[in-house]
């Protein structure tokens, strides 16, 4: 099975999250149920989503890891369901080399790294001997300690320089070069300034060559930003979205498809198409 090329340039693309982990800091457990992920992936689809990113392994500030068995168990059943369902181009989050080579054969056509090929640099050679298109995302130090004392000499620079670095190495190691996306990794790594200062600059990115995916839904500089919880961050998501579709982002990756999927198309028609 050959993994779907993601087609940019007509629009904002919308990515949905599915988590099948019991633990993710906005919807954890709610879809950890094969049947119940695989019919959130439908409803998403419906929805607008262009993308289904399925996670098996929360990627929270504190998270602890999971087994390569466990995150297999959790996610492989979903992505042949979500296969067989849909025609969406379908994501795995993961930075296992043999879940990412499972979840390809399975039907996976992306993989979204978030360490961007650093924990397990042997994903590369999967990636690339798939013909898949992988994410590359920057993240200071790991799940567990990113958010204790993140600090920067240069912000904006660090960040670029971490992923040139990972585009080179997926590339010197045979990933196809239009196949290769970047995130600079909003909330990982990165205080309230940091994430702001991001978004303000995200055309500095853009400057690497790569399309670029954004992460910002729900996440808790919105809620630091709004003082509101998890469940009532729309309207700072859909704010942090329509300023990173006129700030050049090619994917948007969201939890409240419908409604971003109306944030990106009106954005779009203000900005981009």
């Amino acid at each position: 099975m050959t993994p779907k090329q993601v087609v940019l340039g007509k629009r904002t693309l919308i990515m949905g999250i599915l988590n099948v982990t019991p633990d993710s800091f906005s919807d954890g457990g709610r879809f950890a149920s094969t049947q119940h992920a695989v019919k959130n992936a439908k409803k998403m689809v419906d929805d607008g989503a262009d993308i289904i990113d399925i996670g098996g392994e929360s990627s929270r500030p504190g998270a602890d890891p999971v087994s390569v068995d466990e995150e297999l168990e959790r996610v492989i059943p979903v992505v042949r369901g979500v296969t067989d369902e849909t025609e969406a181009i379908i994501s795995v989050d993961t930075c296992k080399a043999a879940v990412a080579d499972q979840a390809l054969q399975a039907g996976a056509d992306m993989i979204n790294d978030i360490t961007a090929l650093r924990f397990d640099p042997d994903i590369v050679h999967v990636v690339a001997e798939a013909n898949a298109s992988i994410i590359l995302m920057h993240m200071q130090g790991n799940p567990r300690t990113m958010q204790q004392t993140p600090a920067y000499t240069n912000l904006i620079d660090e960040v670029s320089l971490f992923l040139q670095e990972s585009i080179e190495f997926a590339e010197s190691n045979g990933v196809a070069p239009g196949r290769i996306f970047i995130d600079p990794g909003i909330g990982f790594g990165k205080t309230v300034q940091h994430n702001l200062e991001i978004l303000r600059q995200l055309d500095q990115f853009k400057r690497l060559g790569k399309p670029m995916l954004i992460g910002t839904s729900r996440k808790s500089f919105i809620g630091k930003i709004l003082d509101l919880p998890v469940e009532c961050r729309l309207e700072g998501t859909a704010a942090t979205v329509a300023w990173s579709i006129a700030g050049g982002v090619d994917i948007v990756r969201v939890h409240d498809v419908k409604p971003m999927k109306r944030v990106a198309k009106m954005t779009d028609a203000i900005y981009r198409y």
